[in-house]
């Protein structure tokens, strides 16, 4: 059937959001396995009668449906040449909680974290803590039967289902859970019809099914055998992979929330010593058991988010960690534990003044925020090990088999010689505590021989796995990855009767074909991402992306690193992605944008889609808050890339009178500010704003930044003869507030720091980094801009002189785009000088020359970061640098980007999603704050954000300096 005869009549009988164009399919048609099938269209219901429409529709069309949460499947459960359903824009509620009953009723869309915020203020949470905590769905989490780090304490989701409604595919819904033998419900012919497959196929289960904890592959028909307690027909449902039924309410087990807890990192010489110890340290009834290899704490170590944490945490050069998590019910118990652990660890051998295979030991982390951080770098291990930017990439097909304790350090060396006799090498890590440990080989799938490497590879993993009784799903399902071996791992009997099962809830195949039974080959190269026929021609780029390969000087390869992860779907905690946050939509998103920059480079979009106006949308809502670049873990710089797209559009198109008035404001700027009364009479004649807002594309909702009657000179500034530092005036704190550059220099005198302000040579206009520039692709002038900056501060920079700057945006220009722009050493230096006023000011903690005598300006400071402060790693510092201010208590709001984003919040179709990103919680925060708290925030536009949604009007931190300082 046609694509558009299906939308029109979908259109017809749904409320919720249909995408049928090639780039919304597109940016469906992956998950985080290898494999790309292109859908025939999404829904996102937001309601049951869609779905029930939906499927009526499917079935009667002969479409295929696919339900979908966070797309984040390893195997390719969530990819298929179907109807998708997206969940979680609308359909992620709670419509139950039973506190007291320890129960709930959710919506399949909702999203882990999202619940367990929830239930945190009743004592309570869901514990199946997967890695994906921050987007997985429980729909998804129940599909795959979820298993989370603490499953030697809490079980997996199977342990955690109570019951589920879903609709079967013939479009009745039904309610499954413990079988009532004198029940008469509507699918009691399907019920009678399971448990006598169970009753007749007992025998061959309990001969087949592996008997170890973490078993998530096939079917779970041991759900269906006679016991004493009532079979359960959601068990069944578990694990199923959207192959049997729709769910729309899931009904989950609840566990009173352990606030306390404490971590043991246990260092070991060897991987294999590692391995060995794990079935001695569960004797200690830990929560968990997680592994940490030397290759995840090298690649770590060269990630800005997980350095630190790694340099606090680890001690000496361990081949591999072992982190013991302890959370008693009587907290008192913790260092009792923690003591046993030593002890153990001293009885196998191990100690800090040993050598050779007798290092090792155990380091105590008390402290919860570390303890959280070093979660945060587990659970991005996967992530972590993708950060690789070779060609090659770790590839998940046989990374979650398990087996029994006894058997992991034996089974791990198989594997590893496995690995070695093709020529690769695995990287380790997850849940030693269940024997199921994620290993990934290193290949390079667009290489035919690489694939077929794969292949022998699982067939030869998989026989060993079967050698010692395993699982060859620990946590990750079948999918498009292990399907096809489920007659391997369970024998042509059983699969028969996956089969029968199958067609009991599904008669027609409907609900995502060729998952579990009838599968295609896991090697169909048809079916991965990047296809035999995958090519991305040369293309022009205009910053450096060598440090990738591929096309466009690496740029190919830099979009190539989103592996799908989803890490950008997370809805709080940290920046990525403030769009998203507010749209919900795959569009809005970096790992959206990333895929659609793939598929339009290998010209999977048609011709010309890298400059279509698909893409300008794609691009649209991106505020270039850098999050990504900071908190992706495979280091997708999203910001970068747009300016790519933004060059190329503008080649081709030009650009917009809006996007001149921004991009050119450096070089109107002088002159406009000799006439600050006509430059700001926009905002001051009524309905002049109205008048305009068509022509120049800025809302009249706003008022726009208000021009100086007074700018900033450089001859303010004594011009030390032999200056300590260089400040950097930027163009907005030049012209619309520049008593925060006096500020700093009075600061920097009250400091004894002699300040000379960096200089166009005579007869030009002040300097600029050109990021205005940047904002409309105008890559050439910014680059002249860049360079005008750099021969005026390179002779500064090479005499050891820190560049101080006030504006994130601009200053940090220096360490990020500039060096993009003119790479060379020259960058380089200047990069390393480039400084951040809080971050100059915190550097001077040892220097005894340094005075800044304070007193406190306020009882309290509620201090935001803007966004580029916190993509560079910018905030501890602006943290210490406030700490130096007696009796005044700091608070640093938790929130992702403000929404002003420079020119963003002020645009005609991008105020409303502006604001939006301000309410989510840095508005709400700020009104909350007394009139006696002071509202401190650096960037120009994050403070306009404020003063617009709040009336209050917060001031940069020189300001708050300088009515610290002691007059």
């Amino acid at each position: 059937m046609k694509m558009s005869q299906l939308s029109a009549i979908l259109e017809k009988r749904v409320e919720g959001d249909l995408l049928f164009d090639s780039f919304s399919r597109g940016r469906y048609a992956t998950d985080a396995s290898f494999y790309q099938m292109m859908p025939l269209g999404i829904l996102s219901p937001k309601s049951e009668d869609d779905i029930r429409a939906a499927i009526d529709i499917a079935a009667e069309q002969g479409v295929p449906i696919l339900a979908r949460g966070g797309g984040t499947s390893q195997c390719g459960q969530t990819v298929n040449e179907a109807l998708v359903l997206d969940n979680t824009q609308y359909f992620n509620d709670i419509l139950e909680l039973d506190v007291d009953g320890q129960r709930c009723v959710v919506r399949p869309g909702i999203v882990l974290d999202e619940l367990n915020r929830a239930l945190k203020p009743h004592g309570l949470w869901f514990p199946v803590d997967v890695s994906t905590a921050s987007r997985a769905t429980i729909g998804g989490m129940t599909g795959n039967n979820s298993c989370g780090g603490k499953s030697l304490r809490y079980g997996m989701m199977r342990d955690n289902v109570l019951s589920i409604d879903a609709f079967l595919a013939d479009g009745s819904h039904h309610h499954f859970g413990p079988v009532d033998p004198g029940s008469s419900s509507a699918h009691a012919g399907l019920t009678e019809d399971l448990l006598r497959l169970g009753a007749r196929e007992a025998g061959e289960i309990d001969a087949r099914f592996p008997k170890v904890m973490r078993r998530v592959g096939g079917y779970n028909i041991d759900a269906l055998v006679p016991k004493d307690t009532p079979n359960n027909l959601a068990h069944l449902l578990v694990g199923s992979e959207g192959t049997l039924a729709y769910s729309t309410a899931i009904e989950l087990k609840l566990w009173p929330l352990i606030s306390q807890k404490v971590l043991g990192v246990c260092h070991f010489p060897t991987f294999h010593q590692a391995m060995d110890a794990a079935q001695h340290l569960v004797t200690l009834n830990p929560q968990g058991v997680e592994l940490v290899d030397a290759t995840m704490i090298a690649l770590a170590r060269d990630i800005p988010l997980f350095r630190q944490t790694i340099e606090d945490f680890v001690t000496g050069k361990p081949d591999a960690l072992l982190l013991v998590e302890f959370a008693e019910d009587d907290p008192a118990l913790h260092a009792q534990k923690l003591k046993q652990l030593e002890e153990m660890m001293g009885d196998l051998g191990f100690s800090w003044s040993g050598s050779g295979k007798n290092w090792g030991g155990v380091t105590p982390v008390m402290d919860a925020g570390m303890q959280t951080r070093i979660a945060n770098l587990r659970s991005s291990g996967l992530n972590i090990m993708m950060s690789m930017k070779a060609e090659g990439k770790p590839v998940s097909f046989v990374e979650d088999c398990a087996v029994e304790l006894p058997d992991l350090a034996e089974y791990t060396a198989g594997l590893t010689e496995i690995f070695e006799r093709h020529g690769t090498r695995g990287t380790w890590y997850a849940h030693a505590s269940v024997g199921c440990l994620h290993v990934r080989p290193v290949l390079n799938l667009k290489l035919d021989q690489d694939v077929k490497t794969m292949r022998s590879i699982a067939e030869e993993c998989f026989d060993l796995v079967a050698k010692y009784k395993g699982s060859h799903s620990g946590e990750h399902g079948d999918g498009l990855v292990r399907s096809e071996f489920n007659e391997k791992m369970f024998g042509t009997r059983m699969v028969s009767s996956f089969r029968e099962v199958k067609k009991l809830f599904d008669p027609k195949g409907l609900f995502n074909p060729g998952k579990i039974v009838d599968a295609p080959k896991m090697d169909d190269r048809s079916l991965f991402r990047y296809g035999p026929d995958y090519a991305v021609p040369e293309i022009r780029t205009d910053l450096d992306w060598s440090a990738w390969p591929g096309s466009g000087g690496g740029f190919q390869g830099a979009v190539e690193m989103c592996n799908n992860n989803g890490a950008c779907r997370k809805l709080k905690g940290g920046v990525m992605c403030p769009s998203y946050r507010v749209t919900r939509k795959e569009q809005d998103l970096t790992r959206g944008r990333a895929n659609t920059l793939r598929l339009a480079l290998s010209g999977q979009l048609g011709p010309d889609a890298l400059t279509s106006d698909q893409m300008a949308e794609t691009m649209k809502l991106c505020v270039s808050c850098k999050g990504c670049k900071r908190e992706c873990p495979t280091g997708v710089d999203m910001a970068r890339m747009k300016i790519e797209v933004l060059a190329a559009r503008a080649r081709k198109n030009g650009i917009s009178l809006h996007d001149k008035l921004v991009a050119f404001l450096p070089r109107y700027a002088p002159w406009a500010a000799r006439l600050p009364f006509l430059a700001n009479l926009r905002n001051k004649v009524p309905g002049l704003a109205k008048a305009t807002e068509k022509l120049t594309g800025f809302t009249a909702t706003r008022d726009l930044p208000t021009w100086s009657a007074r700018p900033f000179r450089n001859e303010e500034a004594a011009q030390a003869s032999e200056p300590q530092a260089v400040l950097f005036a930027d163009c907005f704190n030049r012209y619309f507030e520049p008593e925060n550059l006096r500020a700093t220099l009075k600061v920097l005198s009250a400091a004894n720091v002699p300040v000379q302000v960096a200089s166009a040579p005579q007869g030009e206009r002040p300097l600029c980094c050109g990021r205005t520039f940047l904002s409309a692709g105008l890559v050439d002038e910014a680059r002249a801009e860049a360079r005008r900056l750099v021969d005026a501060l390179l002779p500064l920079a090479e005499k050891g002189l820190p560049i101080i700057g006030l504006e994130p945006s601009c200053l940090l220009t220096l360490r990020d785009e500039i060096p993009g722009l003119l790479p060379d050493k020259d960058t380089e230096l200047l990069a390393g000088q480039a400084r951040m006023l809080e971050e100059y000011i915190a550097d001077q903690e040892d220097n005894p020359e340094f005075t800044l005598s304070l007193k406190s300006p306020a009882p309290k400071v509620l201090l935001h970061g803007h966004c580029h402060q916190k993509a560079m790693g910018v905030m501890s510092s602006i943290e210490k640098t406030l700490s130096r201010l007696p009796d005044t208590e700091i608070e640093l709001v938790e929130t992702s980007c403000c929404g002003m984003a420079g020119s963003f919040g002020y645009g005609v179709e991008t105020h409303e999603i502006s604001r939006k990103m301000a309410e989510a919680d840095l508005a709400p925060a700020v009104r909350k704050a007394d009139e006696a708290t002071l509202i401190v925030a650096d960037g120009t536009s994050c403070r306009h954000q404020v003063a617009d949604t709040t009336n209050r009007s917060p001031i940069h931190v020189a300001r708050l300096l300088e009515m610290a300082l002691h007059k």
